[in-house]
């Protein structure tokens, strides 16, 4: 199900920051008590009531031309424009400002939902504050918050859920969803044309040409398909331009509509840091992985053989270890024609459902041979397996005691598995349960 966005938007110093970290469970804005911390929109999963949703940290809207404030704006802006809905925070310690009515102007433009808070109400004496911000003309009732003590976020976020459109969960089960993802100027929309055998984006040399998402859906074989073309990634440090920024987002968000993720890297280049951290997210939410490296006509073979590189990508990309690789040319269409092959290949993989019976034997037969040693004060046995979803596989093992598991261990577990079952290009997750 495609997750819905919120913004969090307000002028500076309001805690936009704080209220982010309370919603998301953890210190990922920086938060200091000075204007102007937060520059750049930071983004993360938030969860409540089993609803999922991307939540995103702007910087601080202002009137005043202080540093960076204009690509601050330009910033918010956009994260304004990709959100379904706005939470407009505002100061219930200071008085009503210019900045309060400039935001409130530019968010009732969009004719979105928006959701009204007011930060900083303690307790009890301070509510009559927060009634001074109806004058901003934004529907509905204020919601009162205090991001320090944690009250009214419960309150809140039963709002947002209340407001996140509701997407379909329904997939058509003939359709295989897959995006490109990579830093800018792989060759990605090239990559996109040559699969598509026609010009649907803009080819050029120059990076970050492509800023938006594209989806297009075709047929190979019999097999449909949509193709998610996303803007560049930029690592983070990088990104100059708000826009770059942006794109970022409309990438993880084709990142998780994706039945099968392909990241593109540059043959020529080689492998850059950069391309390690364009393919985190993949991993994190555990989407099937091919690795394709592009521009592979103007590799020299006599220097670096496929082997080689093969070897070289998965020393790189340890985490990911499960990603399958492809060799190709999006300017030759060398080996193009393979790739939604592969992608159906990795995909029908990762909807593997494997019999009890046989999981149990690959599990228990591994067990037998290597028993695990002792880790956390006691040493593991294992009851029971069972697989209990697939895409990607999830494995459940009854155990005495989840605490003894060492990770290397279950990594053994892991390798077993895939040395009898073609789980090529998947994660594999293993799970484990006390008995009863």
């Amino acid at each position: 199900m495609k997750r819905g966005i919120v913004a969090i938007v307000g002028k500076p110093n309001v805690g936009k920051s704080s209220l982010f970290n309370r919603i998301i469970g953890e210190k990922k804005s920086i938060v200091y008590d000075e204007p102007g911390v937060t520059r750049d929109r930071i983004y993360a999963l938030a969860n409540w009531l089993t609803r999922e949703f991307n939540i995103i940290d702007t910087g601080g809207i202002e009137i005043e031309n202080r540093p960076f404030q204009e690509s601050i704006r330009a910033q918010a802006e956009i994260a304004i424009d990709e959100a379904d809905v706005i939470v407009f925070l505002c100061d219930g310690r200071s008085e009503l400002s210019d900045d309060d009515y400039l935001i409130a102007k530019i968010i009732k433009k969009t004719n979105k939902p928006i959701i009204l808070a007011v930060n900083k109400i303690d307790d009890i004496s301070l509510s009559a504050n927060a009634y001074e911000y109806y004058k901003l003309g934004i529907n509905g009732d204020i919601v009162l918050v205090s991001t320090t003590h944690g009250i009214g976020i419960g309150d809140l976020l039963d709002k947002i859920v209340e407001l996140l459109p509701k997407h379909d969960n329904y997939k058509a089960e003939d359709i295989i969803n897959f995006s490109l993802i990579g830093r800018p100027n792989v060759g990605k929309s090239s990559l996109y044309n040559a699969i598509l055998n026609e010009q649907r984006v803009i080819v050029s040399p120059l990076e970050g040409t492509t800023r938006d998402s594209i989806d297009t859906t075709f047929t190979r074989d019999g097999q449909k398909y949509t193709i998610i073309d996303t803007a560049g990634l930029r690592k983070k440090g990088k990104n100059y331009e708000a826009i770059d920024k942006y794109a970022a987002l409309r990438a993880l968000s084709a990142i998780d509509k994706s039945d099968v993720v392909l990241l593109v890297i540059d043959g020529a280049k080689g492998i850059l840091e950069q391309d390690k951290s364009v393919v985190r997210y993949a991993v994190e939410e555990a989407k099937p992985l091919i690795i394709i490296v592009n521009k592979w006509d103007l590799v020299d073979k006599s220097v670096k053989s496929m082997n080689d590189y093969i070897k070289d990508l998965k020393d790189e990309y340890k985490f990911c270890s499960y990603a399958t690789f492809m060799f190709v040319s999006a300017l030759s269409k060398q080996r193009v024609g393979q790739i939604t092959d592969e992608i159906s290949r990795v995909y029908k993989n990762a909807c593997k459902h494997i019999p009890t019976s046989i999981v149990n034997e690959i599990i228990l037969d591994a067990f037998a041979y290597n028993n695990p040693p002792d880790f956390n004060g006691g040493r593991l046995k294992i009851l029971y397996a069972n697989q209990v979803a697939s895409n990607p596989p999830t494995i459940i093992l009854f155990v005495n005691n989840p605490d003894y598991m060492h990770f290397s261990y279950k990594r053994y577990l892991e390798n077993k598995l895939r040395e009898r079952i073609d789980f090529d290009g998947t994660p594999i997750k293993i799970i484990c349960r006390p008995r009863d």
